[in-house]
């Protein structure tokens, strides 16, 4: 009976335990199914973000282009030969002549030879009048020929061969972002030139390429169609190149003093304590500091790549240096004590030991962070770079614009059928360098990792 009743509460405790490991393996994988959910969720949402902008703004990387044949008359461009240089000519004087001859050549009716142009492209027998030939050309194609002729003289009386660009609402027709069964009064283009913009795109005249101009034009008003991103691509390589110069030596070497030299007290407490509250501080913060200190008393430009480089700067030392602490704690104690114990100073055993074996992590942190700051668009904002500036910086020291900020105006720009095409593209090109960044991080970060 003992030994009934022995086996019984066996069979009870091994019938709990199964009931228990049952209820333990139930729970781990509903643990991981949840998991999978949520990164499943999370790749969703990431992928329909992409796929927005995406869908959004590759139409902007082909643009509505006429191809034809400009024919450079003499009788509107009456400007006579360019001046060359005469014997004992000073070089003033003849810098007066060149000038002189290039204001004649601006003064010419270059409006004329663009409508020329598109006449020489418009099917035969097709009525155009002069509006509807200019109002399908985008405004800057008449500076671009005016600069052609400028550069090469001997076109005068010639029949080239161009590709001229449409305007932004042709662009918007031809693509169909502009609502055809609109009334005429709504119509943001004439019927005249709606219809001379189907005969041509029918007709082979028009044809859809890919927008070269986007690299390498600056941002402008009175041309839309060839507004481009060089001048907030130039401004934001500045930007990070300061960044680059001023926040990793800093960041690093503050951090390495930090966990390896400084004394453990109350004001290197009180120094962490406020390295990990600024890495908190909302990036606006720092966009007012800069405005104060940089613009306001130390007098540098407003708008300049050396400002927003300088708050930029700022912004990313606490995540360098936290980062930097983090590697620099995950060196095993025996290491250290293996480099003094065998005679090596403090100083080499930082720099010949424990640096080498942090490098992945640092060089990780480091591009992270200049790639988050590479996005920062608040402190560009307060610091001026809201303003329009159609021209490629030369230096630091030049107002300019940056990508984050270029976004942000384009955004707003009152021609919202084009611009919004246009700004999703300067998005897809500032997540494409943020994420080569990330990419270069993480391929340098492997490399030393198996180096080491």
């Amino acid at each position: 009976m003992t030994d009934l009743t022995f086996s019984a509460a066996a069979e009870r405790r091994r019938e709990r335990i199964r009931a228990s490991l049952a209820r333990r393996h139930l729970f781990e994988r509903l643990f991981r199914g949840l998991g999978l959910v949520a990164i499943l969720i999370g790749l969703a949402l990431v992928a329909s973000l992409f796929w927005m902008v995406i869908a959004k703004g590759y139409p902007a990387f082909t643009q509505a282009k006429l191809s034809t044949v400009a024919y450079f008359d003499p009788e509107i461009i009456d400007v006579g030969p360019p001046p060359e240089r005469q014997a004992g000519q000073s070089q003033a004087g003849f810098r007066a002549e060149s000038l002189a001859w290039q204001r004649r050549v601006t003064m010419a009716n270059w409006n004329l030879i663009v409508e020329e142009a598109v006449r020489a492209a418009a099917p035969s027998g097709f009525e155009i009048d002069r509006r509807a030939a200019l109002a399908l050309v985008d405004g800057g194609e008449r500076h671009r020929l005016r600069d052609l002729f400028v550069a090469d003289p001997g076109l005068l009386g010639q029949r080239v061969p161009i590709e001229l660009l449409a305007s932004a609402d042709v662009d918007n027709w031809l693509k169909g972002t502009i609502d055809r069964d609109l009334p005429d009064e709504r119509q943001q283009l004439s019927a005249a030139t709606r219809r001379l913009a189907d005969e041509l795109l029918a007709g082979g005249a028009i044809d859809f390429k890919f927008a070269w101009h986007i690299f390498t034009n600056v941002d402008s008003r009175s041309a839309p169609a060839s507004a481009g991103l060089a001048g907030a691509l130039v401004g934001s390589l500045y930007m990070m190149v300061i960044v680059v110069l001023l926040a990793v030596p800093i960041g690093v070497a503050s951090a390495i003093y930090l966990e390896e030299f400084a004394p453990k007290n109350r004001l290197t407490d009180l120094i962490e304590v406020n390295i990990n509250n600024l890495a908190a501080v909302p990036s606006i913060v720092f966009g007012l500091f800069g405005a104060a200190v940089f613009i306001k008393y130390s007098g540098l430009p407003i708008s300049a790549p050396i400002v927003g480089g300088l708050v930029l700067t700022l912004m990313t030392l606490p995540t360098i240096i936290i980062a930097t602490r983090s590697s620099l704690r995950a060196v095993p104690p025996s290491l250290r004590q293996a480099a003094l114990g065998l005679g090596a100073s403090r100083t080499q055993m930082v720099f010949h030991h424990v640096l080498p074996i942090t490098l992945p992590g640092i060089l990780t942190a480091t591009i992270i962070g200049v790639a988050q700051a590479l996005g920062e668009t608040a402190p560009l904002l307060l610091i001026g770079m809201n303003a329009f500036v159609a021209a490629i910086p030369a230096t630091p020291f030049d107002q300019s614009t940056a990508l984050p900020s270029q976004i942000y105006l384009w955004q707003g720009n009152e021609n919202r059928n084009f611009f919004e095409a246009r700004t999703s593209a300067a998005i897809m090109v500032l997540l494409a360098l943020m994420i080569t960044m990330n990419a270069i991080a993480v391929l340098l970060r492997q490399k030393l990792e198996r180096r080491s």
